[in-house]
Formats: structure tokens, C-alpha cells, sequence
């Protein structure tokens, strides 16, 4: 069993030393093949690889990334971190034509760069299969069956297909030129099934000195010789193998291709004789007792629930009369500045005087700061009102708020003038003043932030782009400092003020940027008041959500719950990972189809799963792919779809700070963290523990996607070491997020929608 442990570290090693072998070969000279040469830009064209990867018009043994030449013929690609055009990315396939003309190919190496679609046949099939040695495709998007004749490449020492969409079953017999051979063969990570027969079994043994199908759905009774210590079985649907699939998973997989499960077929133990027949009546005695027992109990306890909401009932009665008969100073709009959410109009007038918060502007003089609310000037029309760009007389800029009062929905100036009486704080949008001269308009005025909203500022074309490069967007650095900026502007609002509030509009378009790229959250013209109280218990919760019914929100509004604030910003994080412009501002249809797709490849087990949602015009290096990670894994937590199990700002922001600490320290095992789901003991269980929860509610992927994959348990030999850590840390599957960055909770604000 040690043997089979470090198997998997075994069989990386191995093919890390093939990928770095193909990356690091010398060039020996020039090309000086015209075959060679038309090979490589027929791949060029049809991968739609970068300019700055692979020039023309020079020598492609000497310059070109991945490139591996031998006396001036090409012997090695690899096209690990090399990145396609736009245009490329647009259409990615299985495109690799080329290689025909490369006889002398020794080692092709695909890892980690997309190629969709099926291996294609002839790339076993005589002609330069026979010079392979290496095939490297992990985590690349291939989907299909191996053909046949790729396991008939008689030099192949190196195959590693593992963590793609491969389907099919192994053939039934033994390839053609099965010699001996060494080297490594990985098919752990993709979607295989059925059984490995006795003479498949051998050749594999044969043919490959170490041998990874683990987390696949195989099926059946392992022959004795294939399950040699050199052989990772994990994760499948054996009958004599340990650490398999669950049962119901693989009932489950088969039905799905409408395949019979060769479940397992030991004869069920023979029933415990019949007890006798004075115990039997005891038992019998005794079941009714319990029976009537848990019935009686049951309707007392639907007697006082009734009783109780009766009173809630009648209470919430009481505060509907107070409301009417309330102070008549409250604005006319009947919108509460920051008191009561959801615009409930708030029994008392407003807390301060409006025209005492901030500086008063004359209406001529912001009339001529924005050249008379021309069209030029206009930034955009918000939801609130409109927003022009302006120059005061001193030269100051400005951003001016222009608001129709018999067009607005409600005074949403009149809420957002509130809240900047009572609460101010650097990662706010700065409030400069007002002018409420106008009966039907008012203007509300704002400091210019350079760099505009997010929606705006991630991808920015330059005139110095050409058509290949397309749009230039926020480095990874930039846009982790956005994250971080956000988060500390929700702290503020949710932990540092009395009673909390509740921003309601978190997205893209709110988010504004100053000339560093400072964070300065803005549209709060829907601030509120958090709903509820602090700490409740299950039974307060459920009187809350009672009393609710003659209490709603107006039709349509945001809910006024921190919990909801915290789904936003999971959203805003997933738009800033994944470069998806628009999802943080968007809830139809398309966008909850988007987010279906997407979330499966976030798991807190496999790094690798995220690379294929990254942007892909983000350049990152190993340690900063493991923040990119955190921050994928932190967004799915905040969209968990159960709102009392999203996670509170304040962890969000220590997480955020702190990216490394959540991938990196060593977990202390899966059944730790179902157990601490249940009982609610730890932060860990609290922040990942519904994590099997969220997947299953949040949605299911596509047929052949990675739905399975977040269940492929500690053992996945696929997952690598990290390059930004020190020494031995294990695999990523074997880490957890850190106490100190996800501590105790400490109340329970994120209360139910």
C-alpha cells in the first residue's frame, strides 16, 4: 500500500521530466527542412498561435517558442503557455495537420493548451508516429476515444492524456507492436468505463513501466496481473479493488449511457433468525408507545408554532396602523433615505437636513460645468439619473447627477444624500455636494474618477494595438487590488456601521477607478438597512420571514440582506477571473445558463480545472494561477445558493489579502470537513463544507463535463506541486484554507433572502 501512495508522485515525475526534456532541448543549427518548415506554419495558422510566440520571418529552430530542433530538423513542440490570437481563441480545435509533415517528431507536448475535440486517427498511424516518444495532452480539452492505433506507436514511452473528456472503453485485445517498453502511461481524469481485460491488462504492463487509470468509471473484476503495485486503480467501479467510486455513482454513470452496471455481486448475508414470539410482542408494544409518542409531540409543537405566528401576525398589524399614521415630514417620494429597506417609507422624518450635506452648487454654474447637459458630455444613463462629465470654473473635474424626479422610480437622491450624512469612508465614491434648486430635477455632484467603472476599464484598446493583440486588459496584480477594494468597501458598510447597511447594486458598473486604479464603490442610491437582527436562531429566523408577509419589499427590488451584497460581489470576483464581461450587472437567463457551465470547473481539489475558465488574455505564472485559483474558490463560495452558508466580507477580505494561505496549508481530510458541515463546528465546515451543497444547487454541467471531477477525492496523481511553496508540500488536493483566514463565526448576518 506505501507502494501505491507514492505511485501517483511517481508517474508526475516521470512525465515532468518528459515535458521539461521536449521544453528544453537544445536547437542544433537552423531549420534546413522546407518540410519542416511548411509543417510549422501550416500549425501556426490552424492553432492560430500569437506573433510574439512564433515570428515570421525567422529562423523557427532558434526563435520560436516550444520549438526543438536537431540538425535542422524539428524534433520537440511544445506549446505549454503559448496563447492563440483573438481570433483564435474564438474557434479552438483540434487542429494539427502540420505534424505530418514533421517526421522527425519525437515530442509533442499540449499541456494545459486547449484543443478541443478528438485525437485525430492518423496520429498513431504510421508516418511520424513511429519517431514518437512523447504525447503529452493533459488538461487540454480533448474530448472523443483514443484510437486504436495510437497504443500501436511502437517508440511511445510517454502518454499522458489525464484531466480532459476522453470517453469510450480500452480495447478488448492487445495492440499490434506491444513491445516492451518503460516511460509512463496517465488516462486518470476523464470520463472511461466498461471493463480492462486480462490481455489489454498485460500490454499496458508491458508496454509502460507506470500505469494511471485511476478516477475513470472502469468497471468489473481487475485481473491479478494488472494490479501490480505500479498501477493506480483509484476512483472507478471495481469489485476487488479498494478506494472506489460510491456505489450510487456509478449506478448513476451507467444509467446516464444507458449501460448495466456490473454492480457488485457478493450473496447478501442470510436474515438473523426470527426472534421469539414474547419479544417480539414486546417490540411490537413498545413501537406503538414511540409512534404515538412522536405524533402527539409533533402537533403540540404545530399548536404553538401556529399560536406564535398568530402573534407575529397581529404585531405586524400594529406597525402597518403606526406607519399610517406617521410623522407627515417624510419626503413625498415615500422612500426611506437609509432607515428601512427596500424604500419602506420610515415612521419619522429624515435624520438630518438634505441641504446641509455636502457643499450647495448654484444650478447655472454645474449647467455650464457640463456645457449645458450636452450630449458630448453625457458618461452614461444610470438608474438613478443620468451622468455628465464637467469642468469647474477652477478647473476641477467633476461627475454631475442629474436626476428627473417625475422620471425616477423613486428618490433615490434623497437616499443616497442621507447616507453620505451619516457614513464616509476612502473606498466610497467622493461626494462632493448638491443642488436641489429645481423642484423636478435635482443634481447631486461627484469627484471625476480617471479610469471610469469596471465594466469599462478591464479591456482597453489602445491605437497602438494592431488587429492580432487585440484589446489590452487588467493585469492580474490590478485586478486582485479591485477585489481587495471592493471587499474592504463592503466591510465598512456591513461590519463597521450601526446598524449594518446594505449596498443592493454591487456590479461592475459601480465599481469605480481612480487614476491608481483605488477602488471607489459608487451607486448608493439603494442603500438600506440590513433586514432582521444579528443573531437568530432558527425559530427567530422563521418569525422574521413570517412577519414579512404584510411587510414585502416593492415588486422587483434587490433583497435587503448583507447575504445578497455578498452573492454580487461572488459575482464581480467570477467577472474578474474569467474576463466575462457584463455578469456581475446581468440575472437572465443567459447569464444563469453562463454560470451553470462555469461553476463545476472551480473545485477546492483541482487547480487545474480553473486554467479553462481563466481569461485568457491574462498572463499568470505558476503563484500567481494559485491566487487566481483562491479567488475562483472564494467566488463560488459567496454564490452558494443558500444564502445563510455564503461567507461573511470580513473572511471574504482576509481571504482576498491573503490569496496563497487558502490553497496552501494541508487538510485535514474530507470526512473532517463533511462532519463539521453538519454540525456547523468550524469556519472550515462553514466556508466549504456546503461545497457539495452549492455544487449540486447551483447546477449541473453539461453531458461530459467536470461535474464528476470535484468528487475525485485526495488521491488525484494528476495535481501538481507548487512551484511558490517551499520544500515537500503535497499535492493541492491535499490542502484546506486556513483558520486564520476563515476564523469562528461570530454572528449571523448573512440571514436568509
Amino acid at each position: 500500500m506505501e507502494t501505491m501512495e507514492f505511485l501517483p508522485l511517481l508517474l508526475l515525475l516521470l512525465l515532468a521530466i518528459a515535458a521539461a526534456a521536449a521544453q528544453n532541448r537544445p536547437a542544433a543549427g537552423p531549420l534546413s527542412s522546407v518540410s519542416d518548415l511548411a509543417g510549422l506554419y501550416s500549425l501556426r495558422a490552424s492553432l492560430g498561435l500569437r506573433a510574439r510566440n512564433w515570428p515570421r520571418k525567422a529562423d523557427p529552430c532558434s526563435t520560436w517558442t516550444g520549438v526543438s530542433c536537431r540538425s535542422g530538423r524539428v524534433v520537440g513542440l511544445a506549446l505549454t503557455g503559448l496563447r492563440r490570437t483573438r481570433l483564435g481563441r474564438l474557434r479552438p480545435r483540434f487542429a494539427v495537420d502540420g505534424i505530418r509533415n514533421l517526421t522527425r517528431l519525437e515530442t509533442f507536448d499540449s499541456s494545459g493548451f486547449p484543443l478541443p475535440g478528438p485525437v485525430p486517427a492518423w496520429l498513431g498511424a504510421g508516418g511520424n508516429a513511429s519517431s514518437f516518444s512523447s504525447l503529452l495532452l493533459r488538461s487540454a480539452d480533448v474530448n472523443g476515444s483514443v484510437p486504436d492505433s495510437l497504443w500501436s506507436a511502437s517508440n511511445l514511452r510517454f502518454l499522458d492524456l489525464s484531466a480532459n473528456s476522453l470517453t469510450g472503453t480500452l480495447p478488448a485485445a492487445a495492440p499490434a507492436n506491444a513491445g516492451a517498453g518503460g516511460g509512463a502511461m496517465n488516462l486518470s481524469g476523464n470520463l472511461y468505463y466498461g471493463s480492462v481485460s486480462p490481455g489489454f491488462g498485460r500490454f499496458l504492463l508491458a508496454r509502460f513501466g507506470s500505469v494511471d487509470l485511476s478516477s475513470n468509471y472502469f468497471q468489473g473484476l481487475v485481473p491479478p496481473e494488472t494490479a501490480a503495485e505500479n498501477v493506480n486503480l483509484g476512483l472507478n467501479c471495481f469489485r476487488n479493488v479498494l478506494n472506489q467510486r460510491t456505489e450510487a455513482d456509478c449506478r448513476a454513470f451507467y444509467s446516464a449511457k444507458g449501460i448495466e452496471y456490473d454492480g457488485p455481486t457478493a450473496p447478501p448475508s442470510p436474515p438473523p433468525p426470527p426472534p421469539p414470539l414474547e419479544k417480539r410482542e414486546s417490540k411490537s408494544k413498545r413501537k406503538y408507545v414511540l409512534i404515538g409518542a412522536i405524533v402527539g409531540g409533533v402537533a403540540v409543537f404545530l399548536l404553538l408554532l401556529g399560536v406564535i405566528v398568530l402573534c407575529v401576525r397581529r404585531r405586524g398589524g400594529r406597525k402597518d396602523e403606526s406607519r399610517d399614521t406617521a410623522s407627515p415630514n417624510v419626503p413625498p417620494s415615500g422612500v426611506a433615505p437609509t432607515g428601512s429597506p427596500s424604500g419602506a417609507t420610515p415612521s419619522g422624518a429624515l435624520s438630518v437636513s438634505l441641504s446641509a450635506v455636502g457643499d450647495s452648487f448654484a444650478y447655472d454654474q454645474l449647467v455650464r460645468a457640463t456645457a449645458e447637459f450636452s450630449s458630448k458630455n453625457l458618461i452614461k444613463h444610470g438608474h438613478s439619473g443620468d451622468l455628465y462629465h464637467g469642468v469647474l470654473e477652477g478647473g476641477a473635474p467633476v461627475v454631475v447627477k442629474r436626476v428627473d424626479v417625475d422620471v425616477a422610480r423613486k428618490a433615490g437622491y434623497v437616499v443616497e444624500l442621507d447616507f453620505f450624512a451619516k457614513a464616509s469612508h476612502v473606498r466610497l465614491v467622493p461626494f462632493l455636494g448638491h443642488c436641489l434648486e429645481k423642484e423636478k430635477e435635482k443634481l447631486i455632484v461627484y469627484k471625476y474618477m480617471p479610469h471610469g467603472d469596471l465594466s469599462n476599464a478591464l479591456y482597453v484598446k489602445s491605437a497602438a494595438q494592431d488587429e492580432e493583440e487585440g484589446l489590452q486588459s487588467l493585469d492580474w496584480i490590478t485586478r486582485l487590488k479591485i477585489a481587495i477594494g471592493v471587499a474592504e468597501a463592503l466591510n465598512f458598510l456591513h461590519h463597521e456601521c450601526t446598524p449594518p447597511f446594505v449596498h443592493r447594486d454591487v456590479q461592475a458598473s459601480s465599481i469605480l477607478l481612480d487614476d491608481k486604479f483605488e477602488v471607489r464603490l459608487g451607486s448608493l442610491s439603494e442603500v438600506c438597512t440590513q433586514e432582521g437582527e444579528g443573531h437568530q436562531n432558527v425559530i427567530s429566523r422563521f418569525l422574521r420571514l413570517s412577519s414579512q408577509t404584510s411587510e414585502q419589499s416593492a415588486p422587483g427590488s434587490p433583497s435587503a440582506t448583507c447575504a445578497y451584497d455578498v452573492y454580487c460581489l461572488g459575482k464581480v470576483l467570477l467577472e474578474l477571473v474569467t474576463g466575462k464581461l457584463g455578469i456581475s450587472g446581468s440575472t437572465d437567463a443567459s447569464t444563469a445558463e453562463w454560470l451553470e457551465r462555469t461553476l463545476p470547473y472551480i473545485s477546492i481539489y483541482e487547480k487545474e480545472l480553473v486554467t479553462k475558465i481563466v481569461d485568457p488574455s491574462l498572463i499568470v505564472d505558476e503563484d500567481l494561477l494559485e491566487e487566481v485559483w483562491a479567488m475562483a474558490i472564494v467566488a463560488r463560495s459567496c454564490l452558494n445558493p443558500k444564502p445563510s452558508k455564503r461567507p461573511l466580507v470580513r473572511y471574504i477580505l482576509k481571504a482576498l489579502e491573503n490569496p496563497l494561505k487558502v490553497v496552501r496549508e494541508e487538510n485535514s481530510g474530507s470526512a473532517r470537513l463533511r462532519a463539521g458541515s453538519s454540525r456547523g463546528g468550524s469556519w472550515n465546515a462553514a466556508f466549504f463544507g456546503s461545497w457539495r451543497h452549492s455544487s449540486s444547487d447551483i447546477g449541473t454541467s453539461v453531458s461530459g463535463g467536470p461535474t464528476t471531477r470535484e468528487e475525485r477525492s485526495f488521491k488525484r496523481s494528476s495535481t501538481t506541486k507548487s512551484q511558490g511553496s517551499g520544500g515537500g508540500e503535497q499535492s493541492f488536493g491535499r490542502r484546506r484554507p486556513s483558520k486564520d483566514i476563515f476564523p469562528e463565526p461570530s454572528d449571523g448576518r448573512d440571514v436568509e433572502d
